[in-house]
């Protein structure tokens, strides 16, 4: 069975994982297909604007209806970076509701903004999934997240055992695992989760595939 990356900057393949690869339609048009990859496309907060919001929407819902598009985003919400905060959550409603239309998961970036973040989710209602992806927050908040629906995707936070992230894979069967962009191997992130959940590699990459199949509406 193959390893399951669901969150990616890295655009080389490795035989043996399906990886999704994240792309921003910010500032370029990426090429679809990517010789077959499975890709995410979004406007990611660090880089959309309002001002070129009409324009780089159209390009995205254009290129979100191609099969090989998984997922949208990477988008969300970053108190640190981009745009100010009110501007970031209209951006972020528009592909919410596009992802909702297309019947797509939506994979999202969140710095600092968890109570905007869930507020947003009780006012859309949306049905598809949202996935918090590089979670490397407490676990109490992880749990807060996963009672209001969300899942969570975990990468190099995992490799500090006493991190919330670690703790948090030790109670929960329900998560999603990525390399971002941490230059570390998808391997060694399913090597260390097994470890912490004391289970093989193998019978990981089937709970992680049970989760995938379940939210791939598509």
């Amino acid at each position: 069975m193959q390893f399951l990356d669901i969150h990616t900057h890295d655009e080389s393949r490795d035989a043996g994982v399906e990886s999704i690869l994240s792309l921003s339609v910010t500032g370029y048009i990426p090429q679809i297909p990517l010789n077959g990859r499975f890709v995410s496309i979004g406007l990611h907060p660090w880089f959309a604007t309002l001002e070129h919001l009409d324009a780089d929407y159209n390009r995205l819902a254009t290129l979100a209806k191609n099969p090989e598009v998984k997922l949208i985003g990477e988008c969300g919400l970053d108190r640190l970076k981009g745009e100010k905060l009110e501007n970031q959550l209209i951006i972020l409603k528009k592909q919410m509701k596009l992802a909702e239309e297309l019947g797509k998961p939506v994979i999202l970036h969140c710095v600092r903004c968890f109570d905007e973040l869930m507020a947003l989710k009780k006012e859309l209602k949306p049905t598809v999934p949202l996935i918090v992806h590089g979670f490397n927050k407490s676990e109490e908040l992880g749990r807060q997240l996963m009672d209001k629906g969300f899942y969570l995707s975990v990468g190099k936070a995992i490799l500090k055992p006493h991190s919330g992230a670690a703790a948090l894979l030790k109670q929960t069967d329900v998560f999603f695992l990525e390399t971002d962009d941490a230059g570390y191997g998808i391997e060694e992130i399913y090597r260390t989760a097994a470890n912490l959940k004391n289970t093989t590699v193998e019978a990981l990459k089937a709970l992680i595939f049970a989760s995938w199949k379940k939210i791939k509406l598509i």
